[in-house]
């Protein structure tokens, strides 16, 4: 456990998701695995599809609507829907197939290895704090057995704009009723969840799971509260 600000009172706690709680690495790879093979089979035209391929149509989306960034789920749809438009498909068709493409997305994306250590330390730290979810991605908590441990679940765009931009922190402050500064953000993310976290008025920890060197890291601009390895360390805090 590193401090490298001065920590206050912590009267709760909110945490990334991915990468903070479990890896999401290998989550993602079998999603997109799982999810282009439901493509390739959903019409004979899309079987030689590549993820590429695939991935082609977000980026006009991106393009006309930069602000689309803030909500992948919606991004993902919609470049979906474009995709079954291209190959003649109706609106109502189009719409159908992209929410099928979706679940199918959803199913997968919820199959997450939660550590044990996780639900230990949640299960604590829940006991004596209220504890919130903020993510950029689009994991359901209630999915993957970590719903019961959060207050409240925000997630980019339906939620506000993504980390680290402060609409989600500011959120957070409001359903807890609690100034910002008694608020003490966990992620793995010094851009998204330190950064984001410290300019919009938290406290910020770092959870550093690969031992990197904070001096070392290009993204580094904004230093955290405190930087720990291991997620149980939270429960001295409270």
């Amino acid at each position: 456990m590193r401090f490298y600000r001065t920590l206050t009172q912590i009267a709760a706690m909110t945490f990334d998701l991915d990468d903070t709680l479990y890896d999401n690495v290998p989550v993602m790879d079998k999603t997109e695995k799982e999810t282009l093979a439901f493509i390739r089979q959903y019409d004979e035209r899309f079987n030689q599809f590549t993820e590429k391929d695939v991935n082609a149509y977000k980026k006009p989306l991106l393009e006309n609507n930069p602000d689309i960034f803030h909500d992948i789920t919606q991004w993902r749809w919609l470049a979906a829907r474009n995709m079954l438009l291209d190959y003649g498909y109706s609106e109502a068709k189009a719409q159908q197939g992209a929410d099928e493409i979706m679940a199918h997305f959803a199913y997968w994306r919820s199959h997450i290895n939660v550590p044990k250590n996780t639900h230990q330390v949640l299960t604590e730290l829940a006991q004596k704090i209220p504890l919130i979810a903020i993510t950029n991605g689009n994991a359901n908590p209630l999915s993957c057995g970590l719903g019961q441990y959060f207050s409240h679940i925000l997630k980019a765009g339906p939620d506000g704009r993504s980390k680290p931009y402060p609409d989600m922190f500011d959120k957070a402050s409001s359903l807890l009723n609690l100034p910002h500064e008694k608020i003490l953000h966990v992620g793995d993310h010094l851009v998204t969840d330190v950064e984001g976290a410290v300019n919009s008025g938290l406290q910020a920890c770092w959870i550093n799971l690969d031992n990197r060197s904070l001096f070392e890291e290009g993204e580094t601009r904004v230093m955290p509260h405190i930087e720990i390895t291991d997620l149980s360390k939270l429960i001295e805090l409270v």
